[in-house]
């Protein structure tokens, strides 16, 4: 498709004026190019022209964010209002103000695809440009593109401060209880992990989701949040040998993954030393991810061995830290060294993304990572080439987080083409995904990438050469993710411009929701009755497997060697369905709210999908272990050699029907000569039919198209047709039979 067309299905109606003259421009540089050779008027004309262009859409994005900004303040001062008058205080105006800001947060999504557009537009009208006249007003028009950013960083900024408003009405005007700072422990559960990549074009869109759902967790409220807050970064380390590369990789016992992470801008104090374990030995061959803290001025040192884990104990002991975090740290740091002096590891890879994370403050059930701006720096010196200075320093002092780095040279930086979006759902109690987070991982806005890794990807980019294995994911990159968009998936607008949810309006949802709601408390009042007198039955009836169980069960590697990359490795650790007799015993201990809790989830208690609403707290009743869950099936290779040996069956048909053809045209009479060509045309035709059905069935197979497979028509066609050719034979030979027994007997 052109892009042309792409621009036109992609316009918001209502804003067309406000688009990009994509097709003028088209015209006015292919006119003057047809008329006349290019010269300098034409060029200074066609980029005031362009110039103009940029001017009229950089203007509608600043007064359309400033409506924007004015509605988000008048409904935080009228939320205050209600906040600070109980008697106003009512359900049914918390949730007139709860859609008012949904309807702020779809015009933010539609202005954001607005600006995305644009801005491809822009780009593809330069490539023309150039590419017909052979100048290079691409390269002149980035000063003009920083002038006037054609970005989507500014939005989210609203989308921030739109989540905080709008968990203030889900909360009716209390703000959500618990510790905002709760989701940084990130070692307290075991979880299980699913990770999709996600097209630049649909980020705005997969965020205003989640954030119907889920706050944007942010850890420090006493602060105003600035965009320099999402920012992370973290060092990786490695050896010369790629010996953690290749242990991730491979998925060895204990293979660990070492890094040095900071939040925020380079002038951090705090960095975390993190190290990630496969199967640790001291934990009963359970992963896990541990770190600790330190100061930056202590991290060569610490990298080094002149600071000590002990004296990072001793220095924890004075702060007042317990005897159990001490131990914990030195183990820690013990290790992390242990690892720095045997295998000699240095700086390798600088990873840094800006991340949204959504949580709620006192509930680490659901936890989902958003994160943009992926970008891969190298730190190491392997080339000969000094990155770092002083040489022995733990990381660049000469790159900040000021994306996209502009400053960097190309051979020394990596900009990952799309978002990475990580799931995190607790898994040591039997959880299950809330059914709206079932709905977005399957639909057209992401697309699944089990078991990536940043460092692994940056790795096998940068020391291709130096690595015999590859990750799967690589062939990945040469498909376009992008899919076509499923009917009542996300955020869409009817034919009035209304918005749409899921293609349902926000006000039957909620009504659904009630209804739903209202049925659910009569059936539990008689499941309660009922289930009295079975005691705690249910808790001893709920098992399932672990998360590590569930990735033993995946034998298949996740790597291959260069010469032949490999399908994707099996999804089983996307089932997030867990729990074991030992669990089931650890449940019956738990306080009886939690067991009630768990009790409902085991079947006694079920809500729909249409119950869960949008805007609401992630609750227990979402989850219904009873529901069995939808599960994308990886592709195997057998799957597609099948599809071959179809083809290549058809074609030793062909190839029989031909030789019988070219048999009666060489050595037959006049009726054998008919009958070879009708069927060297019908073998003519069954190849190019079995050629069509062969690349139609490869395409579905290769986008996932749930479809018939099966061939309904060709088969019997064929047949029919050899059926006809056959009595067309016998008729004319028949015929010629006749005549010649007539002309016979005439004689």
């Amino acid at each position: 498709m052109k892009y042309g067309q792409e621009l036109q299905q992609n316009i918001f109606a209502p804003w067309r004026l406000s688009y990009i003259s994509y097709d003028v421009l088209k015209q006015e540089l292919k006119s003057r190019q047809l008329d006349h050779g290019w010269t300098d008027k034409d060029e200074y004309d066609f980029s005031n022209l362009l110039d103009n262009e940029l001017t009229k859409v950089y203007d509608f994005i600043n007064a359309k964010l400033s409506e924007i900004d004015a509605r988000i303040l008048y409904c935080e001062r009228t939320i205050q209002t209600l906040q600070k008058n109980p008697s106003m205080a009512s359900d049914a105006n918390y949730s007139i103000m709860d859609e008012a800001l949904t309807e702020i947060l779809f015009d933010v999504n539609d202005l954001s695809r607005f600006t995305r557009v644009n801005f491809t537009a822009i780009q593809k009208i330069l490539k023309k440009h150039d590419k017909w006249t052979n100048l290079n007003l691409k390269q002149e028009f980035v000063r003009k593109l920083r002038e006037k950013p054609l970005d989507k960083q500014r939005f989210d900024v609203a989308i921030i401060y739109i989540s905080a408003l709008h968990d203030i009405c889900r909360n009716r005007g209390k703000q959500s209880p618990g510790n905002s700072a709760s989701g940084g422990d990130q070692n307290a559960f075991e979880r299980a992990t699913a990770k999709y990549w996600i097209h630049p074009d649909n980020i705005t869109e997969v965020k205003a989701i989640i954030m119907l759902h889920l706050p944007v967790l942010i850890f420090n409220k006493d602060k105003k949040w600035e965009p320099s807050d999402s920012a992370i970064s973290s060092t990786y380390f490695d050896n010369p040998n790629f010996d953690l590369y290749t242990g991730r990789l491979q998925r060895d016992e204990e293979a660990e993954a070492i890094r040095f992470r900071w939040y925020g801008p380079m002038n951090t104090q705090n960095v975390f030393i993190e190290r990630k374990t496969h199967h640790a030995s001291w934990l009963n061959g359970a992963s896990v991810k541990d770190r600790f803290r330190l100061k930056e001025n202590q991290v060569n040192n610490f990298m080094t061995g002149l600071y000590t884990a002990n004296q990072i104990g001793h220095d924890n002991r004075k702060a007042g830290a317990d005897e159990s975090t001490i131990e914990n740290i030195r183990f820690i740091g013990e290790g992390v060294q242990k690892s720095f002096k045997e295998r000699r590891l240095e700086p390798m890879i600088r990873a840094f993304y800006n991340r949204t994370a959504f949580q709620l403050p006192d509930n680490q059930r659901v936890r989902i990572s958003l994160d943009t701006d992926l970008t891969f720096i190298r730190e190491d010196h392997l080339d000969g080439v000094s990155r770092r200075q002083p040489t022995y320093n733990w990381r660049r002092n000469d790159v900040g987080i000021d994306f996209p780095f502009q400053y960097v040279k190309d051979s020394d930086i990596l900009r990952f083409p799309y978002a990475v979006l990580e799931t995190k759902l607790q898994t040591h109690l039997g959880q299950e995904p809330p059914s709206w987070l079932t709905s977005l991982v399957e639909s057209h806005l992401v697309h699944e990438v089990p078991r990536f890794s940043k460092y692994l990807h940056g790795a096998c980019h940068f020391y291709r050469e130096k690595l015999p294995l590859l990750p799967w994911w690589l062939a990945e990159l040469n498909v376009d993710i992008r899919k076509p968009r499923t009917e009542g998936i996300g955020l869409t607008r009817s034919r009035s411009f209304k918005p749409l949810i899921d293609g349902k309006y926000r006000r039957a949802m909620i009504e659904e929701k009630e209804r739903a709601h209202q049925q659910a408390v009569v059936q539990g009042e008689h499941i309660s009755a009922r289930s009295s007198s079975t005691g705690t039955a249910v808790n001893e009836a709920a098992s399932s497997s672990s998360v590590e169980d569930s990735y033993k069960k995946s034998n298949q590697p996740e790597y291959t060697t260069v010469e032949l990359p490999p399908l994707p490795p099996s999804k089983v650790e996307k089932n997030y369905t867990t729990s074991t007799p030992e669990k089931t015993k650890h449940m019956s201990s738990l306080p009886p709210q939690i067991q009630k809790f768990f009790n409902k989830g085991n079947g006694q208690h079920r809500i729909s999908q249409d119950e869960t609403e949008l805007g609401v707290p992630v609750t227990g009743e979402e989850f219904d272990t009873n529901k069995r869950q939808k599960v994308k099936v990886r592709v195997e290779p057998k799957v597609f050699f099948a599809n071959e040996r179809t083809f290549i069956s058809w074609l030793q048909f062909c190839a029989l029907l031909l030789t019988v053809a070219l048999n009666l045209l060489n050595f037959g009479d006049n009726v054998s000569r008919a009958v070879g060509g009708i069927f060297i045309g019908l073998s003519a035709a069954i190849a190019v039919y079995a050629l069509y059905r062969f690349e139609k069935r490869a395409w579905m197979i290769n986008r996932r198209v749930d479809g018939r497979y099966d061939d309904i028509w060709g088969p019997a066609v064929l047949c029919l047709l050899l059926v006809i050719a056959l009595i067309k034979t016998k008729n004319n030979e028949i015929i010629i039979i006749f005549q010649f027994t007539c002309k016979k007997d005439e004689i």
